[in-house]
């Protein structure tokens, strides 16, 4: 029965992201769910060198890895409709819930409590996984919108003004130091010594 938990895990990449939305490049929830813990591990390193904070930047990581598993179950519901009001919302983190029971209920008994703290979040956690989860929607934004996808303009701009009022300092430091190399070609991206070692292994 134990396998189980894992078949669902990876089942994450045949659920659709941005589902309202026309993509150039359609993102599925796996690659969302690595990009995120990326994006975790690294607001957590900055708050711990930058701000001082004691994040433990492991644990954050490997949650934000499961933050979305629920959507193995729901889908990807549109933001419109998950918030469209408090008993839509509260609708939805019920079904969230049993989702993730579900997916405890599935593990062998012994491996349980292991996995149940992946699903559960101090207040800090929460806030940096949510910081990583609105800057991988403002770099998807970033990227469609690059190649000429016009429907994403006006998510472009309502998620740099959410990114502005979460006041997450480890967020604002990311988006003025590290954002704009994702508007970089992979050129621009390979300095002259990566080029250089390329040119030596082709030789």
């Amino acid at each position: 029965m134990g396998g189980d938990f894992f078949a669902l895990m990876f089942r994450m990449k045949y659920i659709s992201r941005w589902g309202l939305m026309r993509q150039l490049r359609q993102e599925n929830l796996s690659e969302h769910s690595l990009e995120c813990a990326i994006l975790s591990h690294s607001l957590a390193v900055i708050g711990n060198k930058v701000f001082g904070k004691k994040y433990d930047v492991s644990a954050i990581a490997l949650k934000a890895l499961y933050h979305d598993a629920p959507e193995i179950i729901t889908g990807d519901m549109p933001t419109p409709v998950k918030y469209f009001d408090d008993s839509t919302k509260s609708a939805y983190k019920t079904v969230e819930s049993h989702a993730i029971k579900r997916f405890i209920s599935l593990l062998p008994e012994d491996f349980r409590t292991d996995y149940s703290t992946l699903f559960n979040y101090t207040a800090d956690e929460k806030r940096i996984i949510k910081a990583a989860d609105k800057l991988c929607a403002y770099i998807k934004c970033l990227e469609e919108t690059a190649l000429g996808n016009h429907e994403f303009n006006n998510a472009l701009d309502s998620t740099k003004n959410i990114i502005r009022n979460l006041n997450c300092e480890e967020l604002d430091y990311f988006m003025e130091n590290y954002v704009s190399s994702f508007n970089k070609s992979l050129d621009e991206l390979q300095n002259k010594d990566d080029n250089d070692i390329q040119k030596e292994i082709i030789k």
